[in-house]
């Protein structure tokens, strides 16, 4: 495939990163901010209205009134069905309807601002199995994997059953103004899976399949997000039916550029690959642009260049992101 320059994504900052950002490139929003950098893929996040966080993946309610504050709960904190042992009481859970939370036209309002010349990228998220981690408490929820698999399916049966129907509201609702979809769930730590590849593939897989096939209907691409080291169910995402796996996390066991090009080019594409652990908080300019011609000459097509993680920490260093955008319109 002929390309005039390497695809590039400059992810989603944080509040906090953006504000550094926005600060060293003199932007007065993040819409100018890509069209500085010029990017190539345009995020665009469901409008979903349910406080406080009012976004999406924050959906479910899953939590138990421990007294902890909203912002300080985690996949850890102990969750609706953590005592559950009834495949019947998975419906005493008050499952909400996407439809009393999402606007279509506010769906199409989002679209209107956005240049043409973008990729334009719906984040959905749709992460089940994080979700279904928090109906548990993380650590219960692993174990239901194992000794209640039956319970475990139920749930997050009716987790994936919500984004299928909250995914349709949107993509009904954006049509072909959409080019790609965001979808995924963290699998991976730094070194390596969370959980056997074999629970992943009998318990979590047969959602992501039902995700991926129906953005395939609408006519998008699926970029499909997992953090961490997730070399061994690549395989399995591409079967899947992922056409992009996002994030090459740099650092991460297995996870570098050379390796997956050469296991992977012709089956899958890939984003990321530009650390952000090391490289873009404590590295120059110059050791960035050296990264950018060695992500090129491994990748020279195949590749969208971006941070390794999409959340850009405000300990990124400003001129380590001008670095990357600089390096890649050199011929």
């Amino acid at each position: 495939l002929d390309v005039d320059r390497p695809a590039s994504w400059l992810g989603m900052p944080t509040a906090g990163g953006l504000q550094k950002l926005l600060r060293h490139f003199g932007a007065k929003n993040l819409n100018q901010l890509k069209n500085m950098l010029d990017d190539d893929i345009w995020p665009v996040d469901v409008p979903y209205n349910h406080p406080p966080a009012n976004h999406i993946a924050c959906a479910f309610d899953f939590a138990r009134k421990d007294g902890a504050e909203y912002e300080e709960r985690t996949l850890t904190t102990p969750g609706f069905f953590e005592d559950v042992t009834d495949i019947g009481a998975v419906n005493d859970f008050p499952w909400p309807n996407p439809a009393d939370h999402i606007d279509t036209e506010h769906c199409r309002r989002c679209l209107i601002d956005i240049p043409d010349d973008y990729a334009v990228m719906g984040v959905m998220w749709s992460a089940h199995f994080q979700d279904a981690c928090a109906a548990f408490g993380m650590e219960t929820a692993l174990m239901r994997m194992i000794d209640s698999p039956d319970l475990y399916k139920a749930v997050i049966d009716r987790i994936t059953d919500f984004y299928l129907d909250a995914n349709k509201i949107f993509y009904e609702a954006c049509g072909k103004r959409l080019n790609l979809v965001l979808l995924g769930n963290d699998f991976g730590s730094q070194t390596a899976l969370m959980l056997s590849p074999q629970l992943i593939r009998e318990l979590v897989l047969p959602g992501t399949v039902k995700l991926i096939e129906q953005a395939h209907s609408y006519g998008y691409k699926v970029m499909y997000h997992s953090c961490g080291a997730i070399r061994e169910i690549i395989p399995d995402l591409i079967n899947a039916g992922a056409d992009i796996i996002h994030p090459i996390q740099a650092l991460a066991t297995g996870m570098d550029a050379l390796s997956l090009s050469n296991d992977f080019s012709g089956q899958v594409a890939f984003c990321g690959g530009i650390d952000t652990q090391q490289l873009l908080a404590s590295g120059t300019p110059t050791d960035v642009a050296e990264k950018i011609s060695e992500l090129r000459n491994i990748f020279p097509t195949g590749l969208v260049f971006s941070p390794s993680h999409e959340a850009i920490m405000p300990d990124t260093r400003p001129e380590n992101i001008a670095a990357i955008f600089d390096a890649l319109k050199r011929n």
